[in-house]
């Protein structure tokens, strides 16, 4: 369905996935599988997810369909696959929990106006909100289809997809599985493991 050059406004982004995203879509990626085609992370993901957030994520060239992150011993979860093929993202923070212990590592980068950003950047999340805004969005298109994010970011035949021009996301808060960018600049760089009560993650 092609949508309005133009959609002006704020849209909350967990509203608007959990609509965007149907179960069916995301049950038929698990079913279909790589042989399909989907596009997913090129490494084995570990069991644990990580938090990301940033004040604003400025985009060029997104796409997002329903996908698999599997583990090193074949346990697989679905995910919201969403790829973008330029992106900025300004006071952006990572952080991890270590299992079994009250510590949590954070890297904080693109501060003071001067934002990490990265090319070919695909993400494999489980939940993700914010104030979201596109231009040339066309929702329910088949996702083996998508043509405007990184190449080759593709879902199953069949499934669920959506592209856009661009997207804007502010307030961006993030649960995800992965991770991954054909390049990733991290300005202003600060690694920080946290223990005890200062043991705090990006929100």
């Amino acid at each position: 369905m092609q949508e309005r050059s133009d959609i002006p406004g704020r849209t909350r982004w967990r509203r608007f996935a959990a609509l965007a995203i149907p179960a069916t879509a995301v049950a038929g990626a698990i079913v279909l599988g790589m042989a399909n085609g989907a596009m997913a992370a090129s490494f084995a993901v570990s069991g644990q997810t990580f938090k990301v957030s940033a004040s604003e994520l400025r985009g060029e060239g997104f796409v997002q369909y329903g996908g698999v992150a599997t583990e090193v011993d074949g346990t697989r979860h679905p995910v919201a696959t969403t790829g973008i093929r330029r992106a900025e993202l300004f006071d952006l923070c990572q952080s991890v929990r270590v299992p079994g212990a009250p510590v949590v590592i954070t890297i904080n980068a693109g501060g003071g106006g001067r934002p990490a950003t990265a090319t070919d950047l695909l993400i494999e999340a489980e939940e993700l909100e914010g104030d979201a805004r596109f231009t040339n969005i066309q929702i329910n298109r088949d996702a083996s289809t998508l043509e405007g994010g990184p190449a080759n970011a593709k879902g199953p035949r069949g499934t669920f997809g959506q592209q856009a021009d661009t997207v804007t996301i502010t307030n961006l808060r993030q649960v995800a599985r992965s991770t991954q960018a054909g390049t990733f600049n991290l300005t202003g760089l600060k690694l920080k493991v946290k223990t005890g009560a200062a043991a705090k993650e990006c929100f």
